[in-house]
């Protein structure tokens, strides 16, 4: 923290002593923008051998050029996004300059020049629209540029930008003007998990280790612009699913920067807190306390020509009040048991991000360049407060205090010739976080109630969390590696590279006094037995070897990439224990975990200048891609670690618990699995035991080809440049996905957790459940008003209850299922003349997924073939600066469906046995059953509208920006979460759309 506060200080002493100074920022990425065409003379004969050249302040090298070949066909590759003026020379013919062309993400601007016969002396400037459709290349991407970022309402961060784009998912959160803070993002898009999101700096990677989110805030503050890939990448793409690349600024020729103020209070917030929430039962909504964001950036030249800078410190903050929660009384109390709200403390969720950046850029020379970044953070969220909807404050999980993030790359560009370009890079990102909070007392157990019902509450908290808190402790390492050459002519574009991963990562999972209780109306019935201080090893790595090509022929350009990818895993030598269910050490030696797996995909399509205009592009795009590999799933799940002692992160088991004498200690032996005491069986008779493992891997899922799960993609899209600067673009896309939704079909409660895998558990078969059904009471609330029945329930007969042997294998090997989404995008992209920008578009589709032939074990059909209703998202964005008084006006609406709504009702043991013929097995006091089925019921659309408002001042070379931001201009109250526990409350609102509030800012560019 005081190397952050010296280089901030450090920023802020330069912008002073520098501010006179002004010029222009801009970045040089890894995905870039190509400039390509066709050179004809007068008669429409082609050009060959015409030297073009690209220029434009974004280059540190001022130009690139590239010859005609035999066809007049030329291409220039590589570009930074930015403005260019290309210029075009053969001797015999006057001198062509074509200016203000616009590149931005990986576009191609298709120019086509005419030269006609004459002196070079002579330059003939051809004026014309910039290009806006790209009718050779099958990606279908998303660009958001700095002036957007900066124009738009919202905090400047992953999260503003990608919910703007249709088609992405990031789950059920919404994060109204930053209110949340930079909450950690995980994206998926078309039906994919939420974990298959990439995110990218100058193209890099700065994932999380353990799927598709990262804890690393990028600063988008200060980048030129951030690209998203949706689909149609090449052999360089390691995955199907949305690609997000943040360009930075990169410094200039002359000293340039800016400075960034904005912030709100509670006073700044109105209310949409009414008589119906209240009657809904909830006592409080979210609101705001305070929040901050301080941005300061430098940028300039330490060497003309030859050596820039760029340098940026953030400081950010954000306390939030939490709806519906209130501290607790008796936190801390080891004698206490009830969880009892202090009505005069609203719930405070408090966060604080702390950054500095450095970027340069060195032109060693002419043809080489090497780009250097470092970025040093630090933060906590719930710093000393927390809580949630459903868990109390001290009961706050704490993995998420970050000790630091260091995220470092270098890149290093060489075209060597106009035809050979070079790239290569190196990277990584090191996050170090989870602690608990000061004064934490492990030996207190973590409760969990059913019913939520406490005295002095004014209404339920179903499946409240209180007394004491978890936290993860992560020290990981995760390095990238990229190399690549490309060969370019007029007609193709031929790249070859490599990229490598790897992920270190030591976990140690804090569970407190290693149990969670489990009460309903206060009485205990469960208790969840975990391996506390469990420290996990392990690490993954991936090797991708690609080549792709790109060739034009007429209006049709033919692409295709093939990509090798080998994944691996395993773990060094572990030692789990001595701990309370493990109290005799164990050694696990160093072993592979995934022995490896080789897989060659390949992917292609064509795009089409329909008219031969470069106005209207036809593509199709199709291809196959491979789940990332990552910390997480099959790459982590057979860590011996966790194979010998059962499922869950740390391994845990639950057995039933009555509590007779009402002494809140188990008066059993926990370390004997069997029933015994007040205790019943644990459902894993494994746990905790060496003897025999709870999980046995089939071999063949751990190593070959063809294994490795993945999905594959189809899209046909047509783009239509409809006036100048205006395009509309319709596709139909489709996903098949090798993972599929398989949770328990009995209790499952998300379409978000999906596997590739089946657990075969030996010890039993399907002749040893027994049926039983489900009278589900009438009720107008439930969609058919209640009254039916769920049968095709079992339940594993008592004798054999606990017994586990399972062996995990392909789901193939056992059946056929399916999972896939299809849908429409619709995309308007304007950039009109006269300071109005208009992005956004709809997207509609739906998901249907089927593991029927998958149940082995248990044979319950029951919800085995979802097939969710087509659900439609509306995003966009509006920008206009008003002439001659420079008011800028801007809006943003995100409008997606509401929440899948699921009522989980925990159907008491007798009434389950009423069908069953006995007591359900393991002296359960109730079975949790998911009463409806899959997409049947979603909560209110959520709509969200912002508008800025800001007035420009020019002070010579000075510009200012002061503006004001409104979120939720609407003020919904729209809820965001619901209770999905059945009874009185379920379907009452947990959480709502945060009220209307208004954010001051200012910006200073000099």
């Amino acid at each position: 923290m005081k190397s952050i506060i010296r280089l901030l200080s450090l920023v802020a002493v330069v912008l002073c002593a520098l501010g006179p100074w002004s010029t222009n920022a801009y970045a040089q990425g890894a995905v870039q923008a190509s400039i390509a065409g066709v050179v004809r003379d007068t008669s429409g004969a082609v050009l060959p051998g015409v030297t073009v050249e690209a220029s434009s302040p974004v280059l540190i090298e001022k130009s690139r050029t590239a010859v005609s070949d035999e066809t007049g066909r030329y291409r220039i590759i590589a570009l930074n996004p930015g403005t260019y003026t290309v210029t075009y020379t053969l001797a015999g013919f006057n001198t062509v300059r074509r200016e203000e062309i616009v590149l931005t993400g990986s576009l191609t601007a298709t120019i086509d020049i005419e030269m006609r016969v004459g002196s070079l002396e002579e330059t003939l400037t051809v004026i014309g629209e910039s290009p806006i459709v790209d009718v050779q290349s099958i990606k279908q991407q998303r660009v958001i540029d700095d002036e957007a970022i900066h124009a738009i309402p919202g905090q400047r961060s992953y999260h503003n930008l990608v919910v703007l784009v249709p088609g992405l998912s990031v789950g059920n959160i919404q994060n109204v003007g930053g209110i949340n803070g930079p909450a950690p993002l995980n994206v998926g898009g078309h039906g994919g998990a939420n974990s298959e999101g990439r995110f990218n700096v100058d193209g890099l990677g700065v994932n999380g280790t353990s799927g598709g989110g990262t804890l690393y805030v990028t600063d988008t503050q200060n980048v030129s612009e951030v690209s998203i890939d949706i689909t149609g990448g090449l052999g360089e793409a390691e995955a199907g699913g949305p690609v997000i690349n943040v360009v930075p600024k990169t410094g200039g020729n002359t000293f340039s920067g800016s400075v960034f103020l904005d912030g709100a209070n509670g006073s700044l917030q109105g209310s949409n807190f009414d008589d119906e929430l209240v009657a809904a039962g909830l006592r409080e909504p979210g609101k705001l306390d305070k929040l901050w964001d301080v941005n300061a950036a430098l940028g300039g030249p330490i060497k003309k020509d030859r050596l820039w800078f760029y340098l940026t410190g953030r400081y950010q903050r954000t306390d939030r009040f939490v709806a519906g929660m209130y501290y607790n009384k008796n936190a801390g109390n080891p004698n206490s048991w009830v969880y009892d709200p202090d009505y005069s403390q609203q719930a405070l969720s408090d966060g604080q991000w702390n950054g500095v950046t450095l970027r340069t850029t060195w032109q060693i020379s002419q043809r080489q360049k090497i780009n250097f970044f470092w970025d040093e953070q630090d933060m906590c969220r719930n710093c000393t407060g927390g809580g949630s909807a459903t868990t109390s404050p001290e009961a706050q999980d704490g993995s998420q205090n970050i000790n630091y993030i260091r995220a470092f790359q270098a890149a290093y560009t060489a075209p060597l010739s106009d035809r050979l370009l070079v790239e290569a890079g190196f990277g990584g990102v090191v996050p170090d976080y989870g602690n608990p909070r000061e004064g934490f007392d492990r030996s207190l157990v973590r409760v969990v109630d059913q019913s939520g019902n406490f005295p002095n509450m004014t209404s339920p908290i179903p499946n409240i969390a209180y007394r004491s808190m978890f936290w993860d402790s992560v020290h990981s390492f995760a390095p990238r590696y990229r190399a690549s050459v490309a060969y370019v002519t007029g007609a193709q574009n031929m790249k070859v590279g490599i990229e490598t991963y790897n992920n270190i990562s030591t976990r140690n999972y804090q569970r407190g006094d290693s149990l969670q209780y489990r009460l309903n109306n206060g009485v205990p019935n469960q208790i969840t037995e975990l391996l506390s201080d469990f420290t996990e090893k392990a690490h993954v790595r991936n090797i991708g070897i690609f080549a792709q090509d790109r060739w034009t022929l007429g209006r049709f350009t033919l692409q295709g990439g093939i990509r090798y990818e080998n994944a691996s895993s395993g773990s060094p030598e572990q030692q789990i224990g001595p701990s309370r269910f493990v109290p005799t050490p164990i050694v696990f030696p160093e072993q592979d975990i995934v022995n490896g797996y080789n897989d060659v995909t390949y992917r292609g399509g064509v795009a089409v200048d329909v008219f031969g205009t470069g106005k209207t592009s036809l593509k199709i795009n199709a291809g196959t891609y491979m789940d990332p590999a990552q910390y997480a799933g099959i790459f982590i799940e057979p860590n011996p670690a966790r194979r010998q002692f059962g499922g869950g992160v740390p391994p845990q088991t639950t057995r039933s618990w009555n509590d007779a004498n009402r002494n809140y200690t188990p008066d059993c032996d926990l370390l004997n699995t069997a029933a015994n005491g007040e205790c019943g069986a644990t459902a894993n008779l494994n746990f905790g035991k060496l003897v025999t493992p709870t999980s046995t891997y089939d071999p063949n899922l751990l190593e070959g080809s063809g294994v490795r799960p993945g999905n594959w993609q189809f899209g046909i899209t047509v783009q239509q440049e409809v006036f100048p600067r205006v395009s509309v673009e319709v596709g139909y896309h489709r996903r098949n996905f090798d993972s599929f939704i398989n949770p328990d079909p009995v209790t499952a409660t998300s379409t978000l957790t999906t596997t590739f895998t089946v657990a075969d558990n030996r010890a039993v078969t399907p002749a040893d459940y027994d049926p039983y059904s489900v009278p589900v009471p009438a009720d107008p609330r439930l969609p058919r008003s209640g009254g039916y029945v769920i049968s095709d329930l079992y339940d594993v007969k008592p004798a054999l209850f606990g017994r586990t042997d399972n062996f995990i294998a392909r789901a193939t090997e056992f059946g056929s299922p399916s999972n896939y989404w299809h849908g429409v995008d619709v995309q308007v992209n304007a950039r009109l003349r006269g300071g109005v920008t208009v992005q956004g578009g709809t997207s509609t589709g739906r998901v249907v997924n089927d593991t029927c032939e998958l149940a082995i074990d248990n044979p319950t059909q029951y919800d085995c073939h979802k097939v969710y209703p087509f659900l439609t998202d509306i995003r966009g964005m509006a920008i206009y600066t008003v002439p001659k008084i420079e008011v800028l006006l801007s809006g943003t609406m995100q409008s997606r469906p509401g929440p899948e709504i699921t009522a989980l009702w925990n159907v008491p043991a007798n009434v389950v046995a009423q069908t069953l013929g006995r007591a359900p097995s393991g002296g359960v006091a109730n079975i949790q059953t998911n009463i409806l089925t899959a997409g049947e019921l979603y909560g209110d659309r959520i709509t969200q509208v912002d508008m800025r408002i800001a007035k420009l001042l020019r002070f010579g070379r000075t510009r200012a920006n002061i503006g004001l931001d409104i979120y939720n201009l609407f003020n919904s109250n729209v809820p965001l979460t619901y209770v999905t526990t059945y009874g009185t409350t379920w379907g009452n609102p947990q959480s709502v759309l945060d009220a209307r509030f208004a954010k001051i800012s200012a910006q200073i560019d000099f």
